[in-house]
């Protein structure tokens, strides 16, 4: 069986490679580092250890790669592929976009069996976008045949990839807890299976549950800890007023979660009590600026802070610890971050105000704006 992966970097190695790999798949990755494609052609494996206390490694073999600028070559071996796999991060999905519509155009032109493309990103469906973008580059009448074979279940993925400190490019430290969750119902018959990953028929409350309890408490610890002066988020943790916050924060995400889709309230305090301790792990190091950087995107109107105080409010709910979250992320202002440096910008030109509304929406008429901007008042004299 044949898998190919969109992304050599840190989840691709550590997580999805690995998961196919696993299930007796020769996993072809894509990417335009050359460094990477060499070594993974040389090679062919590479190691993931576990951040845990025995530091558990892994083989992945029966690998190799393609230089994703050698667009026949990769359009060639999704035309052969039994499964395709992104982890590029969602701001890339338009530009991988035409190699897979090629790929899937010789697919159709040779053969009639069915084809699944699973975007792993941090994204609410990330392969419904993905499609998009791909069904741009195809004609009518490859668009009519690709809708019976060509299949774009979204998914939700959940590990913890920090900055590696390994001298080798290939070698990649992971948390030892990983979910990866498909939505069934989007997946042809016979589809291939993946070990580890679990199929649901519902997928949407398992992504947002996943957003906006891990996604949001490691942004919350990440612009809590950059305003405090700490390098990673495990020194963070160990901060009560920020640990504070982060659960306040959880709190108010779970009750909309709760409240939205019928999760029961004491097992969903047990997850986020999970997802607390994976942040507290003593064997990863997990800079701040790293969870932190591209604040513009994570403070966009569909993502981990704005949607679920919007929810919240909507609902009644009242979201203090989000709105300072919120108002953190707007001072984060790491030089080496093009969106900090921009975001920064705006609010030097335009003022919290438009600022505020320019990157959430969030109009000065709601609630929440007043409340985000004394949050952000108050931080500021912090500082």
């Amino acid at each position: 069986m044949k898998a190919v992966h969109f992304g050599a970097g840190n989840i691709g190695l550590g997580f999805i490679g690995l998961l196919l790999s696993r299930s007796g798949y020769h996993v072809q990755f894509v990417d335009v580092d050359e460094e990477r494609v060499s070594l993974l052609n040389s090679r062919g494996q590479y190691t993931v250890t576990l951040a845990n206390e025995q530091a558990d490694a892994t083989v992945v073999r029966n690998v190799s790669a393609i230089n994703g600028k050698e667009t026949d070559r990769v359009a060639q071996a999704i035309a052969e592929a039994d499964i395709v796999t992104t982890a590029v991060g969602v701001n890339v999905l338009p530009h991988i976009a035409a190699s897979i519509a090629k790929g899937i155009e010789l697919r159709l032109k040779a053969a009639s069996r069915p084809l699944t493309v699973i975007a792993c990103e941090n994204a609410i469906g990330g392969s419904t976008q993905l499609k998009q973008h791909v069904y741009g580059h195809l004609s009518p009448e490859i668009k009519e045949r690709a809708a019976e074979l060509v299949a774009f279940p979204d998914a939700a993925v959940d590990r913890i990839v920090p900055i590696q400190q390994h001298e080798d490019k290939l070698h990649v430290t992971v948390e030892p807890f990983f979910e990866w969750v498909v939505d069934r119902s989007a997946l042809p018959q016979d589809y291939p299976v993946i070990e580890g990953v679990h199929y649901a028929d519902k997928l949407g409350p398992y992504i947002e549950r996943k957003l906006f309890t891990v996604n949001t408490g490691h942004c919350c610890a990440a612009y809590h800890g950059y305003r405090k002066r700490y390098s990673t988020i495990q020194e963070a943790m160990k901060d009560e007023q920020i640990v504070a916050e982060i659960r306040g924060a959880l709190n108010e995400t779970g009750a909309v979660l709760v409240k939205q889709y019928g999760f029961d309230e004491a097992e969903h305090r047990k997850y986020i009590d999970k997802i607390m301790d994976r942040f507290r792990n003593p064997y990863l190091t997990d800079e701040v600026v790293r969870v932190g950087r591209s604040p513009i995107r994570k403070l966009s109107p569909n993502d981990r802070l704005v949607r679920p105080a919007m929810t919240a409010y909507s609902y009644g709910i009242d979201v203090p610890h989000l709105a300072n979250a919120i108002a953190a992320a707007l001072l984060f202002d790491y030089e080496g971050d093009p969106e900090a440096a921009q975001l920064q910008l705006t609010l030097k030109e335009q003022g919290i105000h438009k600022t505020l509304f320019t990157y959430t929406e969030i109009p000065e008429s709601h609630p929440l704006h007043g409340q985000i901007v004394a949050a952000y008042e108050s931080l500021s004299h912090q500082d």
